[in-house]
């Protein structure tokens, strides 16, 4: 693996979180940074760190202070 992806791991434990709960990554990791993108993609997509993740939750939020205040009326 080169080297500024071993710093990457390092300093975000997310990744470094599901890089060793997903071992099989190791190999594919030292094959070149396109396979990093592709990890780093299905990453976000397990951790629902998705722009549209972010978007749906914050949706689900206002809803829920929605339907609370409507409890209140």
């Amino acid at each position: 693996m080169q080297l500024p992806n071993i710093i990457a791991f390092k300093e975000n434990e997310k990744e470094y979180n599901y890089l060793k709960q997903n071992s099989y990554y190791f190999k594919d990791l030292n094959r070149g940074t396109k396979n990093y993108n592709n990890f780093i993609q299905d990453m976000k997509v397990k951790y629902k760190e998705r722009t549209t993740d972010k978007l749906n939750n914050m949706i689900d939020n206002i809803d829920m202070i929605s339907s609370v205040l409507d409890i209140f009326k």
